[in-house]
């Protein structure tokens, strides 16, 4: 006989048991549980003297452009930055507790923070949510031992990378990548990649889109261009909407005459017998 104190063995393989649950709700007149759609396009590389991340600026809700000009690569520490993908509020607090983090423990050893402890930091922060909170980060650093390049996912997995791209638009910035970049860039190159690479995502993903934002760490200084390339630039209005009085007919017309009244309150005395 099991004891009802042993917890139940997981099966292996794939579980199926959302399914059931999916079409019992649907059966009893619930609404189906829909995947959410998130639209970025997040991309970093490792460079001859560094490391270059890159983002677009477009948030979106659903279907609206919420915020044509967002801004998605984060402070961390002086020596790296970390893009963000997914849910812009999650991403945004995320970065902004373990830049927290990392500044107390700068502060506690008197020395310059690695990208692996961040790496740690993130990692573990996101692993306890299973996946809960929505950010999928890109971090990018240089310390005393190099440049690093992380790839970070929601649920806590990470991947060291000489290059990488995330979000929406991640598979055509990532075309870009596989037939372009090559050890030992320059700056200039690697500059001209990342814009591409962006641009790609940018033009291919209807959840990416407005300007290119570039980072570009080096060993002792940062470089952030803050709308480097306004990639998807707005159309000018070839026609005026403004139309003559008297191009659409007035078919019949009604006067009514309105007459003001003003209705004052009486107030007693209180001094009344």
């Amino acid at each position: 006989m099991t004891s009802i104190l042993c917890p139940e063995i997981p099966k292996p393989g794939f579980s199926f048991d959302n399914c059931q649950r999916n079409a019992t709700l649907e059966s009893k007149g619930f609404a189906v549980p829909k995947a959410t759609k998130t639209g970025t396009t997040i991309v970093g590389i490792i460079y001859k003297d560094g490391v270059i991340l890159g983002a677009d600026t477009r948030a979106t809700e659903d279907t609206t452009v919420a915020d044509k000009n967002c801004e998605k690569i984060h402070f961390l520490a002086p020596n790296m930055y970390c893009c963000g993908a997914g849910t812009a509020a999650d991403t945004e607090m995320t970065t902004q507790m373990i830049s927290s983090k990392l500044e107390l423990h700068r502060l506690f050893t008197n020395r310059v923070v690695r990208v692996c402890t961040a790496n740690q930091m993130l990692k573990q922060y996101l692993f306890g949510y299973q996946g809960y909170i929505g950010a999928a980060l890109i971090l990018g650093g240089v310390d005393s031992t190099g440049p690093h390049l992380y790839s970070i996912y929601p649920h806590g997995s990470t991947d060291k990378l000489p290059y990488t791209t995330m979000g929406s638009g991640s598979l055509a910035a990532m075309a870009i990548f596989e037939s372009r970049w090559k050890p030992d860039l320059t700056e200039e190159e690697g500059i001209q990649l990342i814009r591409d690479a962006i641009a790609a995502g940018i033009f291919n993903d209807l959840g990416s889109g407005s300007n290119v934002d570039v980072c570009v760490i080096r060993k002792g200084s940062v470089d952030y261009k803050r709308t480097y390339d306004e990639a998807n630039k707005k159309g000018v209005r070839q026609a005026s909407y403004r139309y003559p009085r008297g191009t659409t007919k007035v078919l019949d017309t009604k006067v009514f005459t309105v007459e003001e009244t003003v209705h004052q309150l009486e107030t007693e005395s209180m001094d009344t017998a």
